[in-house]
């Protein structure tokens, strides 16, 4: 565990590393991008040097998944700070509002119902990001970038929901510069003020746009055999 958690220290090191000095390249303060370190796929054996290197914001996909590695990781680390990054199904909101402390991938009014209701019934409200589907891509995820001023302001004043800000996945293979900038210039529109995006690849280009949180899985983990 030892040499576990002296790797992990490294690693994260290095990536906050590339974080400042992205950061001091192209504007926000280092405080202002949060590293979230993507654990999907990971258990918890390998997931807990990075908790004993000091790293609290964790990204998961699948709400079983954390369930089955999360609640005893979470019993040793009581500040941890989990973002659910994968497609929720309205049947698994009761599930992920007891799990996670925010929910990235926001995606439509039925589900802003649901999750309103299942935050109302723990007495626990999360904040939100609204997925955006920033490429078009019919076999993704997301709010299409037309709409998604309408579609925070009506979680907000309709569905009563703490939106935050706008989180988006680029098409695969094309340069993402542009579609992160995109996503800024959507999240100035609909008056929020975060902004989620940016991997493992690119992450640096994703904090020259404006990016306030970066999701990174193989960079700290490696490169995983499932999916």
């Amino acid at each position: 565990m030892e040499q576990a958690v002296s790797d992990a220290q490294d690693r994260l090191s290095e990536i906050r590393a590339r974080i400042e000095h992205a950061q001091q390249r192209f504007g926000p303060p280092t405080a202002s991008v949060a590293l979230v370190a993507v654990s999907k796929t990971f258990e918890a054996h390998e997931i807990e040097p990075f908790l004993l290197a000091g790293q609290r914001v964790f990204g998961e996909n699948r709400v079983q998944e954390a369930a089955d590695k999360w609640p005893g990781l979470r019993e040793r680390y009581g500040d941890v700070e989990l973002h659910l990054i994968g497609p929720l199904q309205t049947n698994k909101a009761r599930e992920a509002v007891a799990l996670f402390d925010c929910i990235q991938t926001l995606d439509r009014d039925k589900l802003a119902v649901v999750l309103k209701a299942e935050m109302e019934r723990a007495g626990k409200r999360m904040p939100c990001f609204v997925q955006v589907n920033i490429g078009g891509e019919t076999q993704k995820s997301g709010i299409a970038p037309a709409e998604v001023a309408a579609f925070v302001a009506r979680c907000r004043t309709v569905h009563g929901l703490d939106v935050v800000g706008l989180m988006c996945i680029p098409p695969d293979g094309l340069p993402t510069g542009p579609y992160f900038a995109h996503l800024a210039v959507l999240g100035a529109a609909a008056g929020v003020q975060k902004l989620s995006m940016g991997m493992s690849g690119d992450f640096e280009t994703a904090i020259a746009m404006g990016a306030t949180h970066v999701r990174v899985g193989s960079a700290l983990f490696g490169y995983r055999l499932k999916t």
